[in-house]
């Protein structure tokens, strides 16, 4: 085990006494408490489900303080003072770690500093040193990876914290908001934005059915902030096969042409906006409530914080009006129409039907976004608008190019296990208004339309950019971005690639803006229950930074970029960037001896066979077992559609920091061509698995009495494994300068091809071999050909950059 701690401040004694003083941890009076009083109190403050002496006696009777000691038997002595190995022994129990599990001889210093657990320094431990002891305790990290206080928070802390004539209020410590909030009375709402659309062509605006969860202090006149997600599976989705493509056929033959970037960059056309609903008064209360709960277990850790959450489908799911678009700008406008609305800058109706309005009363108007996948992306979509009140994006596995989603380089390219999805398919998914049959009748024409109309500006045929595509690119938009943002990605996300996430950093690198990015070794996957980071006390920190403005100088706590390491368990570095232009590159050139550093001499042309998908479709057809005999250096039946090109075993640890890039003179036998290009570690070792392990089911408790999440651990495979692929990327032959632009492509001639792959971070051990791969199709993510096809490689002029990080 190993606890990384990014969001823990480490404020002065004076700080520290406040906020133990606010927490009524710490006695007024305490400078003048006899010491052995002190003690006692102090520890009998961590047993907040107890109330009586007796009780509180008993749980210490269960905490050894050393072999021979309970902490009941020490404090019996009425001591002055503890040694500081007895404090962190008991403070280990108290952190939920076993004794007969985690540290049997009862060193606890030493399995502090193993598990890199803060502690003071002092020995030992009375006055101000135990105070500042306490207070570290508190923002100590447990084995279920909360802070002590936050354990202690779960078993009824703050129950009963406010007096009664106390007006509620957002209770801070170590710089993050304390769960004090009444989760036993959440308020659930739901009211309907008007937005300034008319998607679904009725003559009226589209309205936006919005769920709401918020603290019931509000009715007692506490204003907060909110957590918005914008979830277009909210209420539901559909079954996507009846619309999916078949990925088995030929690359056809792309007719060249002179295409440049403004002939299909996209200009936004305001629409016509019919009159507004009328209005026939206004209320502060609701008369709907919710049929779903939330999705999001931050969501619900900020919700006993103070924060409330808000949840929109959008236009085109089930209860609002509209039709999906799949990333197109209805849904941008859809989006930040509720953040307009949170912010006093637009209307809501307490139902679709009466006309009566209701504003968000209860709210400061600061709102930040948060969500994965599709809700991460509508985040970043809404960011690029400049829309007031939108204070912090945290966009987890999100897309910034629907393009960069489902088409690379010229090829329609499969998010991974989604072989035959595109914008169409997707936008039937989340159509859920489909589900209530007599609303979806009066639209299915709109909707029929809606279908025809994504279809064909998709272009399934020629895997092109654009006008489409360039109204689905976000990046466009990037200079409009003036809140801070947050970035969340899996290195090993091959459903939404990390393409999106980096080019996106790109963008925001020279913004006057605060931005932070978090790497994990993970797939498409959330993060906060991870054992081993304190992904959601970073995040604490951070809004309340950017929603409460509470002076925690959290931009400069924490890390710019955070990278969790792929080979050693439990490790996160932290660095100024990733993916810099100016990182120093590396050039390899392909030769018959491999990948080497220095320039080959009148190396030959070899070649390899496309011709793999007959076996594949009367395999088991699975694309993961098939890419893994591909990357096999055992004999396969797959062997002779790739080319494998190695380095020589490194001598030292390594370090892969941003995009690979690929040159390849390269030709077919054919009018059209796809290349696919892979990186890959090779070496036996045991590596981390890419989903990572539940350590303890429902072992987090978000509050008193309230949400619970799994803890989430990334582990390493049991048994060794001969390979890992970094990175991947693929190139149409045709759209060699652009994804715009066709070139002709002659049979047998050589072309010139230059294309990165997905960026990443890897840590490469001495001893491992870094492998680029060259080969045409691939069964996961590429139309699979039945023609067999040859493609030739000239090794004198083919070549791979690697940066690397110095």
């Amino acid at each position: 085990m190993k606890f990384n701690q990014f969001g823990r401040l480490d404020p002065d004694f004076a700080t520290q006494v406040a906020e133990l003083k606010q927490i009524h941890f710490l006695p007024g009076d305490w400078e003048n408490t006899p010491p052995a009083d002190l003690l006692s109190i102090l520890f009998a403050r961590c047993f907040p489900e107890v109330a009586t002496a007796s009780e509180i006696t008993d749980r210490e009777e269960r905490i050894l303080v050393n072999q021979d000691t309970s902490l009941a038997q020490l404090l019996a002595k009425k001591p002055d003072s503890i040694t500081r190995a007895e404090f962190y022994t008991a403070a280990l129990q108290l952190l939920d770690f076993i004794v007969a599990d985690d540290f049997p001889d009862l060193d606890a210093l030493q399995a502090m500093a193993k598990w890199q657990l803060p502690t003071v320094t002092a020995d030992p431990l009375q006055g101000q040193d135990l105070v500042a002891a306490f207070y570290l305790l508190l923002a100590t990290r447990g084995k279920n990876g909360q802070n002590f206080l936050d354990l202690l928070t779960s078993r009824g802390y703050f129950n009963g914290f406010f007096t009664a004539s106390e007006q509620p209020h957002f209770v801070f410590f170590n710089g993050k908001s304390q769960a004090v909030f009444d989760t036993t009375k959440i308020i659930r709402e739901v009211v309907y934005v008007e937005s300034d659309l008319d998607t679904d062509q009725d003559g009226q605006r589209d309205l936006l059915q919005t769920t709401i969860f918020r603290p019931a202090e509000t009715d007692q006149g506490l204003a907060v902030p909110v957590l918005y997600t914008a979830n277009p599976y909210f209420r539901g989705t559909n079954d996507m096969a009846p619309v999916s493509y078949d990925v088995n056929k030929d690359l056809t033959p792309k007719v060249p042409n002179e295409t440049q970037y403004g002939d299909i960059a996209y200009h936004h056309a305001q629409p016509l906006i019919p009159d507004g609903h009328t209005v026939t008064g206004e209320t502060k209360s609701t008369t709907e409530k919710p049929v779903d709960p939330g999705i999001y277990s931050l969501n619900d850790y900020f919700l006993a914080r103070g924060f409330a959450t808000v949840y929109a489908g959008g236009i085109g799911t089930r209860g609002s009006d509209g039709i999906r678009t799949t990333g197109g700008p209805e849904e941008t406008e859809s989006t930040i129409a509720i953040i307009q609305w949170l912010h006093g800058d637009r209307i809501a109706f307490t139902n679709r039907t009466d006309g009566v309005t209701i504003k968000a009363w209860w709210c400061t108007g600061n709102v930040a976004m948060t969500g994965k996948s599709y809700l991460g992306t509508l985040a970043v979509a809404a960011a690029t608008t400049g829309v007031a009140g939108l204070k912090t994006v945290v966009s987890e596995a999100a897309i910034s190019s629907w393009y960069d989603y489902y088409r690379e380089n010229g090829l329609v390219i499969a998010p991974v296990d989604c072989q035959g999805e595109d914008t169409d398919v997707l936008a039937l998914d989340t159509f859920s208004r489909r589900k209530d049959a007599a609303d979806f009748q009066r639209i299915k024409p709109v909707y029929d339309k809606m279908m025809a109309d994504l279809k064909a500006g998709q272009d399934r045929e020629t895997g092109n950019y654009n006008t489409f595509w360039d109204a689905r690119n976000y990046r466009k938009h990037a200079d409009q971005i003036k809140i801070d943002f947050v970035s969340v990605h899996g290195l090993n996300d091959w459903n939404v690639k990390p393409r999106n996430v980096e080019q996106l950093w790109n963008k925001l690198r020279d913004l006057p803006i605060n931005k932070k990015i978090f790497l994990h070794q993970g797939k498409h996957i959330y993060m906060n229950n991870i054992q081993s980071i304190d992904f959601t006390d970073m995040m604490n920190l951070w809004f309340c930074y950017e929603l409460l403005d509470v002076a925690n100088d959290a931009p400069a706590v924490l890390p710019n970029v955070t990278v969790q390491d792929n080979a050693v368990p439990e490790t996160w570095h932290h660095y100024t960037d990733w993916s810099e232009p100016t990182t120093p590159r590396t050039q390899y050139f392909m030769s018959g001896d491999g990948l080497q550093e220095q320039p080959p001499k009148n190396e030959e042309i070899v070649s390899f066979q496309d011709d793999g998908t007959p076996l594949f479709l009367a395999s088991d057809q699975n694309a993961h077992h098939w890419e893994s005999l591909l990357m096999s250096r055992q004999t396969s039946v797959y062997e002779h559609t790739r080319k494998l090109f190695l380095t020589p075993e490194f001598t030292k640890d390594a370090y892969i920091d941003g995009t690979i890039t690929v040159t390849l003179q390269v030709a077919v036998n054919q009018a059209a061509g796809q290349i696919s290009c892979m990186a890959i570690d090779y070496g036996q070792e045991k590596r981390l698995k890419a989903d990572p392990s539940v350590l303890q089911a429902k072992g987090q408790q978000l509050g008193y009495g309230w949400a619970v999440d799994d803890v989430k651990e990334f582990q390493l495979e049991k048994t060794p494994s001969e390979f890992h692929q970094i990175a991947k990327g693929h190139m149409n032959l045709q759209n060699r300068h652009t994804p715009w632009q066709n070139d002709a492509l002659t049979p047998g001639q050589f072309v010139t091809l230059h294309f990165a792959l997905q960026p990443t971070e890897h840590h490469i051990l001495a001893g491992h071999q870094l492998g680029i791969m060259v080969y045409a199709t691939d069964m996961g993510m590429t139309v699979r050909p039945s023609t067999a096809a040859t493609y030739e490689l000239d090794l004198n002029a083919s070549q791979v950059e690697v940066p690397y990080r110095r």
